[in-house]
């Protein structure tokens, strides 16, 4: 017994109990309700028999008794609490039961009793660990709900709600974004507090179950700069993609811009990468920009939804930028159903009047999204009209036409194969399987092709958060500069 309590716990010990009765054997509350139940022989327990050990239960709880048995038909109950019915602190412990057939099998009862010691201290243990795992979650699920806020830029409410734990937010901070294999985030999360000092605030990746998110303290108060390659040395496997250094406010730049780094860190000998300079093309839109978004989103932002239980403005607008950065990975960003999720982008395509399947509405609403997000975003116009400014005039102004310049000048520099391929499959809704058709090649191949030119553009392509919305704004901005004479 005390084996099978180290090495397997209460269902082992009750597994064995089971078969020394050649019945059923198990825990149950007070009033009947069974924790855990193990039959010799399945099809050959009855219900009734259940039955008759729950009725025990009641009964021995009800009498205080040290000790019960109960026969009904051709079976017997034998039942003892795990505690002593005198000690009150002990009120909830469970109950052992074994229902056996008549006779019983000879010391079934001193067995029973025999067994008590070890299954309350494995309950006892395995109590305690359900707990500790309860808070682990709840510390968990409280730590993402404040990296979504600061995705949000819900400053104050994520300040307050990190409040109740370690450590402080950093402002300003570094995002990185950290890939280990399966099951060993726990692991490296461990490591990553300890390299940092405990300084770095850790999540869990809510989208990708290998993916650990740090922000960590920037300036002068940051954590030291080999912090990314101390990571990789330590943890075999173990790639790191860092940020820029970016306001609090800013953290969901900070996550993108990490995210990109970890697609060039993946071909890197040295496993770790941080992200290179480029400008926002949200920062470089002007007050026509800002109010080209205002009066685009302005539909999402003011709608009123018809009943309670419905998604209001800022829900809607939570769903459209996860959905633009996860693709469908957003039903576990958002811990929704995927059916939920399908029918609030219904909702959000009427609203705006805008084909969410369409690459170039995405790349639109993205660019908004985030030029609203620029803590210097202009007061709102009282009725803005949608026809006020259009996205072609905002791609024709002289600091997006260099942004573009520079976005594409990598591609550029590679020939006209990788232009041709980034051209196609942006044509092609970022599809690998149209884009492969389109320029008579395999799929693997142009997953491979696509792969070669994130280390050259130092972006995620394949993986959202992906590139495509900037690299389509870009291509955009160039083709309406050429047609105009100005390239």
């Amino acid at each position: 017994m005390h084996r099978l309590a180290r090495t397997g716990g209460v269902p082992e010990l009750l597994r064995w109990l089971s078969g020394r009765a050649d019945g059923w054997a198990g825990l149950l509350r007070d009033d009947g309700t069974v924790l855990h139940g193990v039959a010799r022989n399945p099809d050959r327990t009855s219900a009734a028999a259940v039955g008759l050990a729950a009725q025990g239960a009641r009964e021995l709880t009800a009498l205080g008794a040290r000790s019960f048995t109960l026969d009904r038909g051709p079976h017997t109950a034998v039942l003892l609490p795990l505690h002593d019915p005198s000690d009150d602190r002990e009120a909830r412990t469970p109950v052992l039961a074994a229902v056996a057939a008549r006779p019983l099998p000879e010391g079934l009862a001193t067995l029973l009793a025999d067994a008590v010691m070890p299954l309350a201290m494995c309950w006892a243990a395995e109590t305690v660990e359900r707990k500790r795992r309860r808070v682990d979650l709840a510390e968990s699920r409280g730590r993402e709900a404040v990296l979504h806020l600061l995705m949000t830029g819900q400053l104050s409410i994520a300040h307050q709600v990190a409040g109740a734990l370690k450590p402080t937010l950093p402002d300003p901070a570094e995002v990185y974004v950290v890939e280990c294999r399966s099951g060993r985030r726990g692991r490296v999360a461990r490591v990553c507090a300890d390299l940092s000092g405990g300084r770095s605030w850790i999540v869990r990746c809510p989208v990708y179950a290998n993916h650990l998110i740090l922000v960590v303290p920037a300036g002068a108060d940051g954590i030291r700069p080999r912090l990314a390659s101390e990571v990789a040395a330590v943890v075999d496997d173990c790639v790191v993609g860092v940020s820029e250094e970016v306001p609090l406010s800013d953290t969901a730049t900070g996550y993108r811009q990490a995210f990109h780094a970890l697609a060039v860190a993946r071909g890197l000998p040295v496993r770790h990468a941080r992200f290179g300079s480029a400008p926002e093309p949200a920062l470089l839109v002007g007050t026509e920009g800002a109010q080209w978004a205002e009066a685009l989103l302005t539909p999402l932002l003011t709608h009123q939804p018809r009943r309670s239980q419905d998604p209001g403005s800022q829900e809607l607008a939570a769903t459209l930028a996860s959905w633009l950065a996860f693709a469908s990975h957003a039903t576990r960003h958002l811990k929704i159903h995927r059916n939920t999720l399908a029918a609030r982008l219904r909702l959000i395509g009427e609203l705006l009047e805008r084909d969410l399947n369409r690459l170039p509405d995405q790349a639109a609403l993205d660019l908004a999204l985030r030029i609203r997000a620029v803590p210097a975003h202009p007061p709102r116009t009282a009725t803005p009209s949608r026809e006020t400014h259009s996205l072609d005039r905002v791609l024709r102004r002289p600091a997006v036409q260099e942004w573009a310049v520079q976005q594409l000048q990598p591609l550029r520099h590679c020939g006209g194969a990788a232009e041709e391929t980034v051209r196609t499959w942006l044509g092609c809704e970022a599809q690998l399987s149209p884009t492969a058709t389109a320029l008579d090649i395999s799929v693997p191949g142009v997953r491979k092709r696509l792969t070669r030119l994130e280390g050259v553009l130092r972006r995620s392509l394949l993986q959202t958060p992906s590139a495509r919305y900037e690299l389509w704004l870009a291509f955009r901005a160039l083709d309406i500069a050429a047609v105009s004479g100005a390239v």
